[in-house]
């Protein structure tokens, strides 16, 4: 029986072969752990998944960038540069559900493992392959860096002051984005499996999932030829959407229509600029959005951020306060929710990390295993599954396959 089999998750008795490293791909197989898949993180030996070195900050040695994204999985390190390893991953692979890589193109098919292979050994197995821009075209080749798809994409030139420079969003939002595409697709490859009776290849790239995060600007092109440009904190078609400075902290607010327009007015004590046609309308909003901003602004200086906050509140206008990290992550709210968990780890502790986002009502998602410690499940996994016994596994390590 599997791990996965021992829970109640979603995706219990489904197994992962995890052939991924940094973000996209071990965000991926972190969520479908947490819906209860055994996940086996394949690593090289000795170095393995090269955020583990990505700090500081460590704690016990361990980087927080790795903590961060490789909850409920085991590690098996495996050399496969050399054909014993392959062997071992191809034994593994026989049997898996899932195989999730994010090499890049060519590289499994170097290997032998292409469609033919999982056809003739593997033909329930579903195949996800994360890459930079996809298996074709002219930029196939390249590897994908998040920050190098924001800027080609066009994500960069919309983000930032209207008068400054393109901007990098303060996170790899492309390798999130990418991670969670790559989820979907896994999900939906499962659920087709169950009436075909066979697994299939997912194909997702930063490149592609880059350009989809583009969403109504892109559209406002492709529809209008409309070029887009960058608006600080503000919305492109929408105004008054933006940060505003009260009297001692800028505060988000974010006026969805016309009817909330008339009560933000009010709350303002400027009711008049509902019957204002320069702002009676969002579109002529947007037309006039600098001076509307100008007028908001000067009229939120008059009170302290927690006042503006009470009022517009009160009045069913969305708004809040710009928080730092530490203080999302301490809201109540949070708490409520249970966005923050702790597990315990063998050499930090006590760790402490985020929650899971999803809630299920009767296969609840669930945190079981803290990240692994590299190789720390190797003499677990080749028993477990594939039925080695001691002095094989010693010879494997000896000649460096694990």
């Amino acid at each position: 029986m599997t791990r996965s089999a021992l829970t109640t998750g979603a995706l219990a008795g489904i197994r992962v072969i995890d052939l991924t490293r940094v973000l996209a791909g071990p965000l991926c197989t972190m969520m479908l752990g947490d819906l209860g898949a055994d996940i086996i993180k394949i690593e090289p030996p000795e170095s393995g998944d090269e955020t583990r070195r990505w700090g500081p900050p460590f704690v016990a040695g361990e980087s927080a960038y790795f903590l961060g994204v490789n909850r409920n999985k085991r590690s098996l390190t495996l050399n496969l540069g050399g054909e014993a390893g392959r062997a071992i991953l191809a034994s593994l692979m026989r049997d898996a559900d899932v195989v999730i890589n994010n090499y890049k193109v060519g590289t499994f098919e170097k290997w032998g493992f292409d469609g033919a292979w999982f056809e003739a050994n593997a033909p329930r197995a579903v195949r996800c392959a994360i890459t930079g821009y996809g298996p074709t075209g002219p930029k196939a080749a390249l590897p994908g860096y998040d920050f190098i798809l924001q800027a080609e994409s066009g994500l960069m030139s919309i983000c930032g002051a209207a008068d400054g420079e393109p901007t990098k969003y303060g996170v790899a939002i492309v390798d999130i984005c990418t991670g969670l595409l790559a989820c979907n697709g896994v999900l939906a490859a499962l659920n087709a499996r169950h009436r075909t009776g066979k697994g299939q290849k997912i194909e997702v790239s930063l490149y592609e999932t880059s350009l989809t995060m583009l969403a109504n600007v892109a559209s406002s092109f492709l529809v209008a030829g409309k070029e887009a440009a960058r608006y600080g904190n503000g919305h492109p078609t929408i105004v008054p959407y933006t940060t505003y400075k009260t009297s001692d902290r800028t505060i988000a607010v974010a006026v969805g229509n016309d009817g909330q327009f008339g009560k933000f007015a009010q709350v303002l004590d400027h009711p008049e600029w509902a019957d204002d046609s320069r702002f009676s309308a969002n579109s002529a909003r947007v037309e006039n959005r600098r001076l509307l901003d100008e007028l908001v602004e000067q009229s939120l200086a008059s009170a302290s951020a927690e006042i503006w906050l009470g009022k517009l509140k009160a009045a069913g206008i969305p708004c809040g306060m710009i928080n730092s990290v530490s203080q999302a992550l301490q809201d109540p709210q949070t708490q409520a929710r249970g966005m923050v968990e702790t597990v315990e780890h063998p050499l930090v502790g006590a760790l402490k990390m985020l929650g899971i986002p999803m809630k299920f009502s009767t296969t609840p998602a669930s945190v079981r295993s803290p990240p692994p410690t590299l190789g720390e499940h190797v003499d677990e996994i080749l028993r477990e599954l594939l039925g080695f016994d001691d002095k094989h596994i010693a010879a494997l390590r000896a000649n460096q396959t694990v």
